[in-house]
């Protein structure tokens, strides 16, 4: 079982709604990368914006924003990890996808969906939780709102990772940055969380504060605010049993069933 994980998180602007310039820019970034890395993370909805328009950006799952994961993923030898438009059915999905270097595709939707700005009504809910296991990790992935939740994120799995993408505004940074540090806490575990900069067609700004949390809430990764980067910190699992051992809050939790 590998003990070290090394997290790769891109805090970018992007093109709104335009899938190929949004792929072509994040290309050009990651082949910039030469380091070795085990996951990247990639903003919520990376080749479209928090757009809720779906007009012919809804892609299949075997579309191209898919198969360029696919690639990369093989390329960087790394878990290439985002949220995507998705069309199913004529249905839209924000679903999380993490496309693995073995060709595997691991993927959610998002449960908790943003009805203040009418999400809801576009986007269809996400059923189950996602826990999946990479290089001897388990690894549970989020989308932005589901932040707010903490009942989703229990940590009942045993998972030592959680992720999350977003388009988090400026206007609730304070709740970003506690929200994460509680849910690493609450869990005990590490939380690697990308969020984009920039101003979108909505114009909300969004100033970033991209970061890794360990599981003491320590923030052992940060990002200049309101700035593009890339950034990674390899995370150690010793360090989750140690905080385990020592610490038996988890032997604590309730017990009851998500509905």
């Amino acid at each position: 079982m590998k003990n070290e994980l090394t997290i790769t998180l891109v805090q970018t602007d992007n093109h709104w709604e335009k899938i190929d310039d949004n792929l072509e820019m994040f290309s050009n970034k990651i082949f910039g990368i030469q380091e070795k890395i085990d996951i990247l993370l990639l903003p919520e909805l990376f080749t479209t914006g928090f757009t809720m328009t779906g007009v012919n950006l809804g892609e299949p799952m075997d579309g191209k924003t898919v198969k360029w994961m696919k690639e990369w993923s093989g390329k960087k030898d790394c878990l290439v990890a985002g949220s995507v438009l998705i069309e199913e059915n004529g249905k839209l999905f924000n679903r999380f996808i993490a496309a693995l270097p073995s060709g595997e595709l691991k993927y959610s939707d998002k449960r908790h969906l943003f009805s203040f700005a009418g999400e809801d009504e576009v986007f269809e809910q996400g059923a189950e939780r996602l826990v999946f296991e990479f290089r001897g990790f388990r690894i549970c992935p989020l989308i932005c709102y589901d932040l707010r939740f903490p009942v989703w994120s229990r940590n009942t799995e045993n998972f030592d990772l959680l992720l999350y993408v977003a388009n988090w505004p400026d206007a609730r940074m304070l709740a970003w940055d506690t929200l994460l540090k509680a849910r690493a806490i609450e869990n005990l575990c590490y939380v690697a969380a990308v969020n984009r900069v920039g101003t979108d067609k909505n114009k909300l700004n969004y100033v970033g504060h991209s970061t890794v949390v360990d599981p003491m809430g320590e923030n052992v990764l940060n990002f200049k605010e309101g700035e593009e980067g890339i950034d990674s910190i390899t995370i150690n699992r010793t360090h989750i049993e140690k905080v385990r051992r020592t610490f038996r809050f988890l032997d604590d939790k309730d017990s009851f069933v998500i509905q």
